[in-house]
């Protein structure tokens, strides 16, 4: 009977699964072809032609013969739709053209980018996680005026602007005590300030989250269970609830590491430190059509892999999910 009955389950399992990872991957593969038509169309909306991004820019000069030629070599001359077209097609090639001011690959361009803000987004969203389980667990161990307290700080964090909180931390650590270089470079020390400025706001709104969740974990059954087992305030918090509050927070992660992303285009370039997103913004302000597309697509693509990873931890945190899925 055993055996009949695994016989019946396992397939179901493995069916379950490879659907899941179907509509994953169907997912991902909308968000890429979204974010890759969004951003030829935005860009198409912006004053100015092209062309003059090719040879420098506005200040270029560049003569009529020139522009044409131009045009005629990069397809700009074609109907809209026929570059839309014609750049879909590159893509399914995974050719992401030549930058037009740094006069690069463009895949080249991310791959000595894109590293420093991945340890950027990471870094800050480990300390954004270190600094909401510590406000959270103090709050919920020492009572209703440290929850205030803890509420009240949460919410300044959450509102606290990326250029306003570096501008302060730079006047303070830099100018002021001078720890902290201003510039970030590449040095360890200059991850400080920059890990601090994106993991303090985003500390605040998981701090909220998980605070709420930490809260209704202590007064529900199996805490008090856990409690006439014998088990102390401290073992029932870091035992019992914290895993259940840390579920809300971590399904947020997800998006957590997109608003890092974005806000890594603030901090890069307040701290002077080299990354995707200063190398975004400076490519939009060149009107770059290639390695602003190639930016966001891999950035369309980093936040679909955090976020179906967060949506595997979810599962293994929480057994509820695998249940509600093998049912």
């Amino acid at each position: 009977m055993t055996i009949v009955a695994a016989s019946r389950v396992s397939p179901r399992r493995g069916g379950t699964g490879v659907r899941w990872l179907i509509g994953r991957l169907g997912g991902l593969l909308f968000v890429l072809w979204a974010a890759a038509t969004l951003t030829f169309f935005a860009l198409r909306l912006i004053p100015g032609d092209p062309a003059e991004a090719l040879l420098g820019g506005p200040g270029s000069q560049a003569s009529d013969e020139a522009l044409a030629a131009a045009r005629e070599e990069y397809g700009l001359n074609q109907p809209l739709w026929m570059q839309y077209l014609a750049q879909m097609g590159r893509y399914l090639l995974l050719d992401f053209g030549t930058s037009y001011s740094l006069r690069e690959p463009v895949s080249s361009v991310i791959a000595e980018q894109f590293p420093g803000t991945l340890l950027l987004a990471s870094l800050a969203l480990a300390l954004a996680w270190v600094l909401a389980i510590t406000v959270a667990v103090w709050s919920a161990r020492s009572g209703r005026i440290a929850g205030a307290l803890g509420s009240a700080l949460e919410v300044v964090a959450v509102a606290l602007p990326h250029f306003w909180l570096a501008t302060s931390l730079v006047l303070l650590f830099s100018t002021t005590l001078g720890w902290l270089p201003p510039i970030s470079g590449r040095s360890p020390s200059g991850l400080v300030l920059p890990v601090i400025t994106l993991a303090i706001p985003l500390a605040g709104f998981l701090g909220q989250v998980m605070r709420e969740s930490l809260l209704n974990a202590l007064s529900s059954p199996f805490a008090q269970s856990a409690r006439t087992r014998g088990e102390t305030a401290t073992g029932v918090i870091w035992r019992h609830g914290l895993r259940h509050a840390a579920l809300p927070a971590i399904g947020l992660s997800g998006w957590a590491f997109g608003t890092l992303v974005s806000g890594a285009v603030v901090v890069e370039t307040v701290f002077a430190r080299p990354g995707l997103g200063r190398t975004l913004l400076s490519a939009v302000q060149a009107r770059d059509i290639p390695l602003v597309t190639g930016t966001v697509l891999v950035v369309a693509l980093a936040y679909s892999l955090v976020t179906t990873l967060t949506d595997v931890l979810d599962r293994i945190a929480d057994p509820r999910l695998r249940t509600e899925a093998n049912a």
